[in-house]
């Protein structure tokens, strides 16, 4: 997993929780990193879980919540970082479906070694998108916080629903409805 990934949660967690929070779940965590990370940096995922039960932990917050949560927080990150990709689409079934077919080719340009989850989109009118979220992370909360921010950035109210598509979490299907 990318750098990025973990400076950026250590940063929310500081910004939400206090440094104190930040220097708790690294410590409290058995990192190969030593809780080291810089952005253009690859680390094991496992890490970031266990970064992320600790916070839960630490907080008394539900993980799938703080990992929703962060999801928004990177995509404000994202934004910042890489405006071309938000500005190439006017809407935000545009950007959602680019993602797959055009920002994830950009961002293995980049960074050839980077493991990214996969995304299928389907527009079955102007106003449903079907989003199938793959990763064997399991990491289906950032999506959703990603993706509900992205609707939000492009000011479309929506309705999201979310379903398993099996057990591990793997797998879940993002049903967006335009209002």
């Amino acid at each position: 997993m990318k750098g990025i990934v973990f400076t950026e949660f250590l940063e929310m967690v500081e910004n939400e929780f206090g440094y104190e929070v930040v220097d708790y779940i690294i410590d409290n965590s058995d990192l190969e990193s030593g809780g080291v990370y810089t952005s253009i940096g690859t680390y094991h995922h496992s890490e970031v879980v266990q970064l992320l039960m600790n916070l839960s932990e630490k907080v008394e917050m539900d993980p799938g919540a703080l990992l929703k949560t962060f999801g928004k927080y990177l995509f404000d990150t994202f934004t910042r970082a890489y405006p071309m990709f938000f500005e190439a689409e006017d809407n935000a079934f545009g950007f959602l479906d680019s993602i797959d077919r055009h920002i994830h080719v950009e961002v293995l340009k980049l960074y050839p070694d980077a493991t990214l989850p996969r995304f299928e989109t389907q527009v079955s009118d102007d106003d449903v998108m079907t989003m199938i979220y793959k990763s064997e992370r399991k990491m289906g909360a950032l999506a959703e916080g990603l993706i509900e921010k992205a609707m939000e950035y492009y000011n479309t109210p929506y309705i999201l629903s979310k379903e398993l598509m099996n057990e591990d979490g793997s797998m879940v299907k993002f049903v967006i409805e335009k209002k």
